[in-house]
């Protein structure tokens, strides 16, 4: 799907449906909370949520006192509402308004979250570039949380195909330049009551 076509269809989704309607809603993000909790990661480390939109991940992580928080997005739409309903704490936060395959970080990051945007990656050699986009953003001893569907999972989302991940295959997309902290597998319930199976992985960026 190109850039545009992909913009224009999240656009339409973030227009015409509120966050607590789609199926990936989660007022509070235990998993990804979780990673960060179980990380001891530090208040002033530089946290980029990567297809974060409207996600109330960004909400926590205020409230829990990080202050380099920044979230990517291809939507303005999802961005818009994210900015809304924060209010004044929307200041705090950077927004990046990006496709992930076309961003380029001005700055590195200490933790990249994703549980949003890499499993619609079809083409391997999206993959790639994302994988090495990531390398790239990430400081030394930095850590990533990629949260996709499983093989027991849906195989689309938003009208949108995506792949699957099993641990062992997303551990292999990463290993160039990550080393692997901690997988498994969970379910999500879906604000309908469906109920989508995740593979989560967490990392480490592999020093030089």
């Amino acid at each position: 799907m190109a850039n545009i076509d992909k913009e224009q269809h999240w656009e339409k989704i973030y227009e015409t449906k509120n966050f607590t309607e789609v199926g990936w809603y989660q007022k509070t993000p235990t998993v990804s909370l979780s990673f960060i909790e179980e990380s001891k990661i530090p208040k002033t480390a530089k946290i980029l949520d990567v297809g974060g939109g409207d996600s109330y991940l960004v909400d926590h992580l205020l409230d829990l006192g990080f202050v380099h928080i920044h979230v990517l997005d291809l939507s303005r739409k999802a961005i818009g509402k994210a900015k809304n309903r924060l209010g004044e704490n929307a200041t705090k936060v950077t927004w990046i308004n990006s496709d992930i395959l076309m961003f380029e970080p001005k700055e590195k990051f200490d933790v990249w979250h994703d549980r949003a945007a890499f499993h619609f990656l079809l083409d391997p050699k999206e993959t790639q570039k994302y994988v090495r986009i990531a390398n790239e953003s990430i400081s030394e001893d930095g850590l990533m949380l990629i949260g996709t569907f499983s093989g027991q999972g849906p195989t689309h989302c938003s009208g949108l195909p995506v792949r699957q991940y099993s641990i062992d295959k997303l551990t292999e997309v990463f290993s160039p330049y990550f080393q692997k902290t901690k997988c498994f597998q969970t379910d999500h319930i879906t604000p309908g009551g469906a109920r989508q199976h995740y593979t989560f992985c967490g990392f480490k960026k592999i020093g030089k």
